[in-house]
């Protein structure tokens, strides 16, 4: 598989994961890793699904005015606080939502708007099998409900290779953004895929739906992959299998 040590990148391959739950600190650093080892072609095209514990993240257009709450409500709530290097502002990421890192080489002559515009067509064409529709607004990247924010997009491309990516609002406690100005876009708010339909879905399911339109935009075909190929043993607690289970519904 891509991952192995000394394997060399298939070109028009998209690897997919499914990990589950994963501290953002880790995936940071895995990121960074992979950033690397796809730079040097030593392995495929990848994008990592899973969710987070509580966690907000300020991009580097961010401003401290956008965390509204103070580090002993944060530790109250039990949520962490990065800083990181993509695009965007505040954001917030956590159970019951699905984040997505591709590592993804886009070649030398890349148009960054396009990639982002890639992104949302994916995030749209996943929520209308989900029965919603979901729109852009020229103004602002993500992925829009009537009014409202449903999958928030932040990135970095360094040397034409992707990093960071989206977050879709699938059972999201909504109540965790009241803590941050989400997306630094004052007068609007969030939603969520229950919220707006009133089903639950699995996360594995909806995982499967994404991959699947990830490979779609990008042109790729898509290959389902473990946690060990992912990062040889870098998710030695994970007991997930290689490929999410059918979508179901409760």
């Amino acid at each position: 598989m891509g991952d192995q040590e000394g394997a060399a990148a298939q070109p028009g391959v998209l690897e997919a994961a499914w990990l589950g739950r994963a501290g953002y600190e880790d995936m940071w650093a895995w990121q960074r890793r992979r950033f690397e080892a796809r730079r040097a072609g030593e392995c495929n095209d990848i994008v990592a699904l899973l969710e987070h514990p509580p966690t907000y993240t300020l991009g580097r257009r961010s401003t401290s005015e956008e965390i509204l709450y103070t580090p002993e409500q944060r530790r109250a709530l039990g949520i962490s606080l990065f800083e990181v290097d993509r695009g965007g502002r505040a954001t917030y990421h956590g159970p019951g939502q699905i984040v997505g890192y591709p590592i993804v080489a886009l070649g030398r002559r890349y148009d960054v708007l396009q990639y982002l515009r890639s992104i949302e067509d994916a995030l749209i064409g996943s929520l209308a099998e989900l029965a919603i529709k979901g729109y852009r607004d020229p103004r602002h990247t993500g992925v829009w409900v009537g009014d409202n924010k449903i999958a928030a997009i932040g990135v970095r491309i360094t040397r034409g290779i992707t990093m960071h990516g989206f977050a879709l609002n699938v059972g999201t406690d909504l109540s965790m953004f009241e803590g941050i100005v989400p997306c630094g876009i004052e007068g609007h708010w969030v939603t969520s895929v229950e919220a707006e339909t009133g089903v639950h879905h699995r996360l594995e399911g909806v995982a499967l739906i994404l991959g699947r339109h990830l490979a779609r935009v990008m042109s790729r075909n898509l290959q389902w992959v473990s946690w060990r190929v992912v990062d040889q043993g870098f998710f030695a607690t994970s007991h997930h299998s290689s490929m999410p289970r059918e979508e179901a519904t409760t």
